[in-house]
């Protein structure tokens, strides 16, 4: 046997050696990793993540009311009727309807905020506004923000799907009221005025109209 058949037998016997030594160290790849998982459907996804939010507190209900708080309980309800409710957007969205409607209240607009409130609610605004036009009486307000914002209470009525929201309010505004003669008889147009409420809202969860209404105030 010729020379270069003679290194070409030793080479590829030392190939097969270490082929075998290497199998020996690290194993085959059907033994060395796990077999594939497969996806699973729509239906098991659904479940598990299901599974997942019913078995831990929801950031959204508990950064704002206490677990296991009766609150709790019924903003959980509302977001079971509608899943896209959020109350941080809810929080955000009241933030503003409570200046638009406080600053319509006090200049006597009522017409631009009357989809907002209920006829109780807007029925004791129009008496307080009539009453200020009879005497004479202008009101001068400058909205300058909210300083502090909190949920204090939660409800759901099972039998309408009725959802209200207790929100407590600091704003901060400039107030004044003139007479006819136009001289400031309450308060001061240049100062800033700390205002304190409690404003309930209210909308049936579930329902196609997105608005809530206030339906009732308090301090």
């Amino acid at each position: 046997m010729n020379s270069p058949i003679l290194q070409l037998l030793v080479l590829a016997g030392i190939a097969v050696f270490l082929i075998l030594r290497l199998r020996s160290v690290l194993g085959t790849r059907e033994g060395f990793e796990k077999p594939p998982v497969p996806k699973p459907g729509p239906e098991a996804a659904r479940r598990n993540n299901f599974e997942i939010i019913e078995g831990g507190p929801d950031p959204d209900i508990v950064d704002h009311v206490p677990a296991d708080s009766p609150a709790a309980e019924a903003l959980a309800k509302m977001k079971a009727i509608e899943p896209g409710f959020s109350v941080g957007e809810f929080l955000s969205g009241a933030r503003g309807a409570y200046e638009m409607i406080l600053m319509g209240f006090e200049r006597g607009d009522l017409a631009e905020i009357k989809p907002f409130l209920s006829d109780d609610v807007y029925e004791s605004f129009a008496f307080v506004v009539n009453d200020r036009t009879e005497k004479g009486l202008t009101v001068e307000s400058e909205f300058v923000g909210v300083k502090e914002l909190q949920l204090v209470d939660a409800t759901f009525d099972d039998a309408t799907s009725e959802g209200e929201l207790t929100v407590r309010f600091v704003g901060q505004l400039s107030f004044a009221v003139r007479d006819r003669a136009g001289e400031v008889i309450e308060g001061d147009p240049k100062a800033i005025k700390t205002q304190r409420d409690v404003w309930t809202f209210a909308r049936e969860m579930g329902s196609n109209d997105p608005n809530w209404q206030l339906v009732a105030t308090g301090e």
